[in-house]
């Protein structure tokens, strides 16, 4: 018994001596392993949400500040209407879009006075759609970053605690109390917290600043919407 004792001290005091990243992996219990697994997973995904947010918010700003200063330029409104088409690529040109669709199907049937309350709202019904498509189509995958900030944390600190229980067992087996018997438990737990925080940060930062943006966004088609509905609803009146 003795024996055995002193063969577990050793080997636990050997692998106390390999403390890299992948030696930490390798080392710890398989409930710890899996928790590192799926924060190591979360972390990788986040990031692949992250950059292609990054990528879509900044081109979409660019692409609106082009579509504005070209709409604001005082160009014929159906020559800019044929010159984006009906399936642009930035959402304030597809508010554009929409609302000139909804116009030109009116108008080209003639429209009367009383019809006028009438294509008001349904053009204004049309670019609400619009704008809620498009906030649902740029809000995907938040939920994601939200959720992994938000629970990350906590899943490293489960590893952690599941880390630390071995190493008291470590210790009730062998009977040592020495740091060579409890550091690599200590520090396979760590390690854990150390994977959630690696994923939780970034995803916590990156939510926030695309949400900001993201509300940014809306405003400004919020603001586009009730100008371009002015500008209708001036033409519809010059019109009787």
């Amino acid at each position: 018994m003795e024996n055995e004792t002193i063969v577990v001290t050793q080997e636990l005091g050997g692998a106390a001596h390999d403390l890299s990243m992948i030696g930490l992996f390798l080392q710890a219990d398989i409930v710890v392993q899996i928790v590192m697994i799926v924060l190591i997973l979360a972390s990788f995904w986040s990031w692949a949400i992250i950059i292609d947010k990054s990528l879509r918010f900044r081109r979409l700003s660019t692409d609106c500040d082009d579509f504005e200063n070209e709409f604001w330029a005082g160009g014929n409104l159906e020559d800019l209407y044929r010159r984006v088409g009906p399936s642009p690529d930035n959402p304030l040109a597809m508010l554009f879009a929409a609302a000139m669709k909804e116009w030109s199907r009116s108008t080209e049937k003639g429209i009367d006075k009383h019809s006028h309350t009438g294509l008001q709202a349904r053009i204004h019904q049309v670019m609400r759609v619009t704008i809620d498509r498009e906030v649902e189509r740029l809000e995907k995958y938040l939920g994601f970053l939200a959720t992994v900030g938000s629970t990350a944390t906590f899943l490293g600190l489960f590893g952690t605690v599941w880390g630390i229980m071995n190493s008291f067992q470590s210790i009730a087996a062998t009977r040592d109390t020495s740091l060579a018997v409890v550091a690599p438990g200590i520090a396979e737990a760590l390690f854990a917290t150390a994977l959630g925080l690696v994923a939780a940060i970034p995803a916590v930062v990156a939510y926030n600043k695309f949400s900001n943006d993201l509300q940014r966004i809306i405003t400004r088609l919020e603001g586009f919407a009730g100008e371009f509905s002015a500008i209708l609803s001036r033409q519809l009146d010059q019109g009787d």
